[in-house]
Formats: C-alpha cells, structure tokens, sequence
C-alpha cells in the first residue's frame, strides 16, 4: 500500500481531532459563561 494513504489518514484524523476538541471547548466555554 502506499504510504501516502497513512499520511492522509494521519492528517484526516489530526484535523478531525482537532475540530472535536476546539468544539468541546466552545460549548464548555459558552456553557460556562451562561452560568
């Protein structure tokens, strides 16, 4: 297989990851403020 497909893979869940956390945080954020 290519090793380029793992590279992607990596990257695909890197930003993924990445979008999840900074969405946890925004909500933990604005549910935080609300109080």
């Amino acid at each position: 297989m290519n090793q380029w497909a793992f590279v992607w893979a990596a990257y695909a869940l890197t930003l993924g990851g990445t979008a999840v956390l900074v969405v946890w945080a925004w909500t933990a954020m604005r549910r935080a403020e609300g109080e």
